[in-house]
């Protein structure tokens, strides 16, 4: 299934200069020298391609593609593939450098990356979105592979697009790659547990979060804005541990319930809706923009990125937020976050799940050997727990929110990393 989230906003900040306003306030206070800023401010290699693909009427319909990858010094850069109409360059860059720091944050030996073509999933065909897949991987071939670069799901892609990318890649290698690309089937090696990762992620940064502050799961309430994969996810995990969860959205809109919605029930209405919540009859709909404003002791953003600005973020009244969704604040609203006194547990960690079981599924195809749910669960919240309390731990040393606290962590470890392997 597609992972299907709300547009994005048409006034939202350059992403890009939001991550490079909080990479600059993160160096300054390690006192990061000029040679390593330079070194991780810009993208490693940014690659445009054209991709020309035959549509079903038998036209020839040109596609604008992306890959960036932001850094190699972990290891093989690592990132997703989003297909959207509204992709652009600095939106990948920005990506890109997140999941650099995604990773350094997490322990993990990757560096960041990630993919984007400009087109409209949800008005093509499956074989039309079969043809382009094929077409951009055989575009990017050179610089994808498991030593160098692995795609993964993004959204407007799932398992299906990263069965297609596997297999041509393999076709022009000769030889099935299976560690080429992670989020795939399970039959083709994907891995236990790669679906709900992220979500995962979120919930165990939540309930982190939530202890630090004094908060009981059975006494608190949240809302969760998007109700695509991850956010679905990490509403029924937290759910699931006590959290009544009175608000979701999607793209239809935004349904409450004072007495809490029934987590599982909407998420089997989705799935037999084509993923979407319109006509959902266990709550009722409201006003969006007020879903997010609404009183409730967590927030999760996990749609797209910029929903929390200078417009709205007056009207939060959240106690924590955990952001499921890459980028969701932008950096003007962070002031007033802090001022407010909320704890926000910042994109590059909460949802670093799905990038930790990515990890794993590499890891089970390089072995040739598959977990069990079981051990990829135990060890991804292992990771995700361990690397909150590092984060924290900074936050606290340092006197800065998480936000800050978790670049300084992430960037500290890939500036070491590239002082120990000798620079240039």
């Amino acid at each position: 299934m597609l992972y299907k989230e709300p547009a994005p906003i048409k006034d939202r900040e350059n992403p890009f200069e939001s991550m490079m306003s909080r990479f600059n306030i993160a160096a300054e206070v390690l006192g990061l020298d000029e040679e390593v800023y330079n070194v991780l401010k810009s993208p490693t290699r940014q690659v445009i391609v054209n991709v020309p693909v035959t549509m079903d009427d038998g036209k020839v319909r040109v596609f604008e593609g992306y890959r960036v990858v932001h850094s190699t010094i972990l290891g093989p850069s690592k990132g997703g593939i989003r297909y959207a109409p509204d992709v652009f360059l600095d939106e990948v860059k920005a990506l890109a450098a997140w999941m650099t720091w995604k990773c350094a944050v997490v322990d993990i030996p990757y560096g960041g990356a990630k993919g984007g073509i400009i087109c409209d999933p949800y008005s093509m065909s499956a074989g039309e979105i079969e043809r382009l897949t094929r077409a951009y991987t055989s575009s990017l071939v050179d610089i994808f592979g498991p030593d160098q670069d692995i795609p993964a799901p993004d959204m407007g892609t799932g398992p299906r697009e990263m069965a297609w990318l596997m297999d041509e890649y393999s076709k022009t290698k000769g030889s099935t790659t299976h560690a080429v690309v992670t989020g795939k089937p399970l039959v083709l090696g994907g891995s236990l547990g790669r679906v709900e990762a992220t979500g995962r992620g979120v919930m165990v940064s939540a309930m982190a979060a939530m202890e630090k502050l004094g908060m009981d799961p059975y006494k608190s309430t949240a809302v969760v804005q998007g109700f695509g994969n991850v956010g679905a996810w990490a509403a029924k995990l937290m759910a699931e541990r006590g959290v009544k969860i009175l608000g979701i959205s999607d793209v239809s809109g935004a349904y409450w319930n004072d007495n809490g919605i029934d987590i599982e029930e909407a998420i089997e209405y989705k799935n037999a809706h084509n993923g979407r919540l319109e006509g959902y009859k266990g709550a009722e709909q409201m006003n969006p923009d007020e879903l997010l404003t609404s009183k409730v002791d967590v927030l999760v953003p996990a749609a797209v990125e910029d929903v929390i600005t200078i417009h709205n973020v007056d009207k939060i009244q959240a106690r924590l937020i955990v952001e499921g969704a890459n980028g969701p604040t932008s950096y003007k609203a962070d002031n007033i976050i802090n001022e407010k006194g909320i704890m926000v547990v910042p994109d590059i960690l909460a949802n670093s799940g799905g990038v930790t079981v990515s990890y794993f599924e590499w890891v089970q195809n390089r072995m040739g050997f598959k977990w069990t749910l079981d051990r990829v669960n135990e060890r991804a919240e292992r990771i995700m727990n361990e690397s909150f309390e590092r984060v924290y731990a900074a936050s606290q040393k340092y006197n800065v929110p998480m936000r800050i606290a978790a670049y300084i962590v992430a960037i500290d470890k890939v500036a070491m990393t590239y002082k120990y392997r000798g620079g240039f």
